[in-house]
C-alpha cells in the first residue's frame, strides 16, 4: 500500500458518518439551543461586523478579529475545495455544503461566545483563549487532556496541512496555469524532480512574504488582513456576480442540479457519481475546510477581540461562515455548474478556472488573471491566519514560552517554500485528517457547554443589551 492510500484510508476513517454526524447534529442541537438565531439575528450579527465595541478588553477590534478568522476561513477551500467536491461528489456536494454552513453558522456563534467567556487577558492586554480554554474552564481542569489534543492537532492542522502546504499549494498552481500552463519552462529539484520554474520562484516568492508579515504577529496579521481580506472578497464576488449574470437563465437549471443531485447524484451526474454519501461527504467536509465551523480554529482569533459581550463577539464571528460559505462558495459553486467545468475531467483550481474562461465575457487570459489574482488573495491571508492559530495552540501547550513559538514560526515558513513540491492529493487528504481531528474535542466541548451558550444568551438579549450596543 501506498503513502497516498495509507492516507485515503486514515482519511475514511477519521471523515466517516460519525464524524459528519457530529458535526451536523451539534450544529443543529445549537440552532434549536439559540432558537435559530443564524436567521432573525443575521442583520444584527452584520451590523455589528462594521461597528466596534467601545470599552472592551482585547488586542484588536472585533471587525479586525473577524478579518482574520476571514483571512484563515477565505482561501483555497472557496476556489479549489469547492471545485473538488462538486467533481467527486456532484453538483449535490454544493446542497450539502449548504447545510453544513447554515447549522455551521450556529455552532461558529457559540465557538464566539465561549472563546471571549473563557480567555484569558494578561495585564499587557495580551489576550490567549478558544476550545484549549473553554475545555479546560468550562468543562474542567479534569478535561485538560482534551485541551491539549486539541491544540496539538491545531499545531499539525497548521504546519502540515489546512495552513500551509494546501494554500501555498494553490497558489503555485493558480501561477503555473497562467504563466506557464504547458509546462515548458522546467527546472529539475532534488526530491521533486522536474518542476515548471513558476513553481521554484512561487515558492521562494510566498514563503518570503509570508515571513515578513508573521514575524511580527498578531498586530501586523490582523493589520494587513483588514487591508486585504475586505478587497479580495468583494473583487471576488463582483467577478462571481458578472459570471451569474451572463449565465442567468440558467442558474435555475444548476439549482435543480444541485437539490437532484443531494440525494440522486447519478441523476445528473450520468452515474459518473453514485453515491448520496459521497456527495454529502465531500460537501461537508469541503464546507468544514472552507469555513471551518466545528474546527475551534475561529475562536482562537475572537478571543482577542476588544468586547466585553461574549455574545455580540458570538454574532460577530456567525458572520464568517455566512460570507464564507453561503456567499462565496455559493457563487463558485453555481459558476462550475453552469458552465459544466466538473464534467471536463479537470481538477483542482483548473475546474474553477475552466469556469471562469469559458463563463466571464472577457478574454480567456483575462480570466484567467482575476482568479489567480484571487486565489493568491484568499490563499495568502490564510496562510497568515493560521499561523496566529497555531502559535495560539503551542503557546497554551508551552504555557506561554514564546521561544518555542519563535522557533515554530520559522518552520511554519520553510512549510510554505516547500508545500509547492508535494503531491496535490496527499496535501489536501492530509489537511481534512487534521481538520477532522481538530473538530472531534471542539465538539465534544460545545455540545458539554451548549447550556452555557443558551443561558448567554437568553440573559442578553432578555436584558435588551442589543438595543443599547
Amino acid at each position: 500500500m501506498s503513502f497516498n492510500e495509507i492516507l485515503v484510508a486514515i482519511d475514511d476513517i477519521v471523515w466517516g458518518v460519525p464524524l459528519m454526524a457530529l458535526i451536523l447534529l451539534g450544529g443543529l442541537w445549537l440552532t434549536v439551543r439559540v432558537r435559530c438565531l443564524q436567521t432573525h439575528k443575521l442583520g444584527l450579527a452584520l451590523k455589528w461586523m462594521f461597528k466596534n465595541e467601545e470599552g472592551g478588553q482585547g488586542e484588536v477590534s472585533s471587525f479586525a478579529a473577524l478579518c482574520t478568522a476571514l483571512s484563515a476561513t477565505i482561501g483555497t477551500g472557496n476556489i479549489v475545495g469547492v471545485a473538488t467536491a462538486v467533481t467527486a461528489g456532484g453538483p449535490g456536494a454544493l446542497f450539502w455544503m449548504e447545510v453544513a454552513a447554515f447549522l455551521g453558522m450556529a455552532t461558529k456563534y457559540a465557538e464566539g461566545l465561549l472563546a471571549v467567556r473563557y480567555r484569558e487577558i494578561a495585564p499587557d492586554g495580551h489576550a490567549l483563549g478558544g476550545p484549549f480554554y473553554y475545555i479546560e474552564k468550562g468543562m474542567g481542569t479534569n478535561w485538560k487532556w482534551l485541551a491539549k489534543l486539541f491544540a496539538i492537532f491545531g499545531c499539525l492542522a497548521g504546519i502540515m496541512g489546512i495552513g500551509t502546504i494546501t494554500q501555498v499549494n494553490g497558489i503555485v498552481d493558480a501561477m503555473v496555469n497562467f504563466f506557464d500552463p504547458d509546462r515548458v519552462r522546467l527546472v529539475s529539484v532534488p526530491g521533486a524532480g522536474e518542476v515548471s520554474i513558476v513553481v521554484v520562484i512561487g515558492a521562494i516568492l510566498v514563503a518570503v512574504l509570508v515571513g515578513a508579515v508573521v514575524i511580527g504577529g498578531l498586530k501586523r496579521i490582523s493589520t494587513i488582513s483588514s487591508i486585504i481580506v475586505p478587497f479580495m472578497a468583494v473583487i471576488y464576488i463582483v467577478v462571481a456576480v458578472i459570471l451569474l449574470l451572463f449565465n442567468i437563465s440558467s442558474i435555475p437549471s444548476a439549482i435543480a442540479q444541485v437539490v437532484t443531485g443531494a440525494f440522486n447524484p447519478a441523476a445528473v451526474t450520468g452515474g459518473a457519481v453514485g453515491s448520496m454519501i459521497v456527495a454529502m461527504q465531500k460537501g461537508v467536509a469541503r464546507g468544514i475546510f472552507s469555513n471551518e465551523a466545528g474546527l475551534g480554529s475561529a475562536p482562537i482569533a475572537a478571543a482577542a477581540a476588544q468586547t466585553k459581550e461574549p455574545v455580540r463577539q458570538g454574532l460577530v464571528t456567525m458572520t464568517g461562515t455566512f460570507i464564507d460559505t453561503i456567499v462565496v462558495c455559493t457563487m463558485t459553486g453555481l459558476s462550475i455548474i453552469i458552465t459544466n467545468a466538473h464534467m471536463q475531467g479537470l481538477s483542482g483550481v483548473a475546474v474553477t478556472s475552466y469556469a471562469f474562461r469559458t463563463g466571464l465575457p472577457f478574454a480567456p487570459a483575462v480570466s484567467s488573471f482575476l482568479l489567480m489574482i484571487c486565489l493568491i488573495f484568499f490563499a495568502f491571508t490564510t496562510i497568515l491566519g493560521w499561523d496566529y492559530y497555531a502559535e495560539r495552540c503551542l503557546e497554551y501547550l508551552t504555557n506561554g514560552k514564546m521561544g518555542a513559538v519563535k522557533v515554530y514560526r520559522w518552520l511554519y515558513i520553510l512549510a510554505v517554500f516547500i508545500g509547492p513540491f508535494l503531491t496535490v492529493s496527499a496535501v489536501w487528504t492530509l489537511a481534512d485528517i487534521f481538520n477532522g481531528l481538530m473538530a472531534i474535542p471542539n465538539m465534544i466541548a460545545l455540545f458539554a457547554l451548549s447550556g452555557v451558550v443558551a443561558k448567554e444568551t437568553a440573559d442578553f438579549f432578555a436584558a435588551g443589551k442589543h438595543v443599547e450596543s
